[in-house]
């Protein structure tokens, strides 16, 4: 086959930016492989990156999530896999094709327990989720998370990642949705600092992951123990926060901002090996999901936008 159907963008803007085209199946070079992708998800990354945040080059595939078979390239033939690509969308061509070309070195064997649509949901959320809770906070067995966002896609993963590392974790969103949390917060009616205090007898929490920013990263960080760290993945409004300088030092307190896209390849299938382990040993509790023909792309990228989607969309380019 020398030509493929593949979503594309020429310019930004809305989902309507978004066209289905024929284009060549792309060539390999020494240490890739081509990638049959049987399900590539939509993210809000993805709707954010054809708008122009990520200043992507075009014309351009988005997707950064997908699960496939390796059809070629590498003696890897018939390994079926699942990936988040490294400046897939914006700084080479993304998964929302019937092929992609992937180095080698960033595949990762797709979890047995996941159906291609499940496994190519988890890709960006868990991929966040680990690299807040274990890489950069180095969460432990008996500690505490304060999780904020938590009834986002992050947020419920992080909530299944830290339980898996033996952590207890509590929750904070401006909802009274059912959570995994082992206490969740409802911000619009519970005050963050004074409710957190309280479920940990005054103490506070070992680890934040913030995943909302703006207004919430200075009570987040009031919420800490002596010692305990906060990570920043986002901030949502304003991107300038503030805090008591002289409370952080005396608390001897840790903040680390977390960027995912600068991830590498190797680095990012180095998380979802270990990911696979969560699924696989039934910790993690399959995504639900919606699936989409390739050219339904503009559809499902306008659920994304309009937060109206009750399951993570995921096109079947394979389909």
């Amino acid at each position: 086959m020398s030509t493929m159907k593949a979503v594309r963008f020429e310019a930004y803007g809305p989902p309507s930016a978004l066209s289905l085209r024929d284009v060549a199946v792309p060539a390999l070079n020494p240490g890739e492989v081509l990638v049959r992708i049987d399900a590539a998800a939509v993210n809000p990354s993805d709707v954010k990156i054809v708008s122009g945040l990520f200043n992507a080059t075009t014309p351009r595939t988005p997707g950064r999530d997908f699960a496939g078979l390796v059809v070629a390239g590498a003696g890897q033939e018939g390994r079926e896999v699942w990936g988040s690509g490294a400046g897939f969308g914006f700084r080479r061509d993304g998964a929302m094709a019937q092929f992609a070309v992937v180095p080698a070195a960033w595949l990762s064997d797709k979890p047995r327990t996941l159906s291609m649509a499940q496994a190519a949901a988890v890709g960006a959320p868990y991929v966040a989720a680990w690299s807040a809770i274990v890489t950069a906070g180095r969460v432990e067995a008996g500690q505490t998370v304060l999780i904020t966002g938590a009834l986002g896609a992050v947020g419920r993963a992080a909530t299944e990642i830290a339980h898996w590392k033996g952590a207890k974790v509590i929750g904070a969103d401006r909802s009274d949705r059912p959570s995994k949390a082992d206490h969740l917060i409802d911000l619009r009616r519970q005050e963050l600092v004074e409710t957190a205090r309280g479920l940990t007898g005054g103490r506070g929490v070992d680890l934040v992951l913030d995943a909302v920013g703006g207004e919430l990263f200075e009570p987040a960080l009031r919420t800490l123990a002596s010692g305990g760290r906060q990570v920043a993945i986002t901030s949502v409004g304003s991107s300038r926060v503030s805090f008591d300088l002289a409370d952080f030092y005396h608390a001897r307190l840790q903040l680390v901002g977390l960027d995912t896209a600068k991830l590498s390849g190797e680095e990012i299938a180095l998380i979802l090996d270990a990911v696979r382990g969560g699924f696989e040993g039934g910790h993690f509790e399959p995504p639900a999901v919606r699936t989409w023909p390739l050219d339904d792309a503009r559809a499902a990228f306008e659920a994304v936008a309009a937060g109206t989607a009750d399951a993570k969309p995921v096109l079947l380019p394979a389909a």
